[in-house]
């Protein structure tokens, strides 16, 4: 890898990072009922659009980036409409190893590498190599954050979380 592709890559990286760590401290100090209790209509809970930010990890990063996973320490179907019944500690700790696999995968493969793996629908034809896996993942990210950061709000009027 040349100096451009590196560069790129750090710079990918530092705003992908940015948007994971928004989504943590957001979440930070919630008690489990706020994390567990859907706020808004549609049903989903803090928690469980955590889980599922570490699903998507899992998802672009290893099955249609590298094709293959590695196993889930529950049923692959466990994860119906951004709840869980996971405790805290359990997806925290899922969310942060999805990140750390996807580090490793972007560490190890060029941005220009195809995907392995078609993502189904209409999306597919739109992320075709790793630069544009790290893409869809900040704007994910960055779209669940802000639906975190609105839920934050209305359950203890605080705003503006995230790093400083």
């Amino acid at each position: 890898m040349g100096r451009v592709e590196d560069a790129e890559k750090k710079a990918l990286l530092m705003f992908l990072e940015a948007q994971r760590a928004s989504v943590l401290a957001i979440v930070d100090g919630l008690d489990l009922e706020a994390l567990t209790t859907a706020v808004l209509p549609s049903g989903w809970t803090p928690l469980g659009l955590v889980e599922h930010l570490g699903y998507a990890e899992r998802h672009w990063f290893q099955e249609i980036a590298t094709g293959s996973t590695s196993p889930l320490a529950w049923p692959d179907d466990d994860h119906a409409p951004l709840t869980t019944p996971r405790p805290p500690s359990v997806v925290f700790a899922f969310y942060r190893a999805q990140c750390e696999r996807s580090n490793a995968v972007l560490a190890s493969t060029p941005l220009s590498a195809p995907v392995r793996v078609r993502h189904p629908g209409w999306l597919g034809d739109e992320v075709t190599d790793l630069r544009r896996i790290v893409l869809h993942m900040i704007e994910e990210t960055a779209r669940h954050a802000g639906h975190l950061d609105v839920v934050r709000e209305l359950i203890d009027g605080k705003t503006g979380l995230g790093p400083r």
